[in-house]
């Protein structure tokens, strides 16, 4: 069986590991994932209802956005534009 001070640092490690994946988590909320792509959350949810915009997943009872899934579903809308 593990010593009381063994126990207390493998919680001290989980919890500092905790606290840093919640500062570079790359998922976001449908709030954050809105902002970055310039709309409104509304719309954000609304898309997400009719099945359109980025692929998102589900985390108990929040929808959250993977960074890399945003970033790609804005760069397959990218167009060629006229450079003045």
């Amino acid at each position: 069986m593990a010593s009381p001070s063994t126990d207390k640092g493998a919680m001290d490690d989980t919890a500092e590991r905790a606290r840093r994946a919640r500062g570079t988590c790359p998922f976001l909320t449908t709030k954050q994932a809105a902002f970055h792509l310039g709309l409104s959350p509304s719309t954000l949810k609304g898309m997400r209802a009719r099945g359109e915009g980025p692929v998102c997943r589900l985390h108990g009872r929040a929808w959250h956005y993977h960074i890399d899934d945003i970033e790609a579903w804005s760069n397959a809308g990218k167009r060629g534009g006229k450079r003045g």
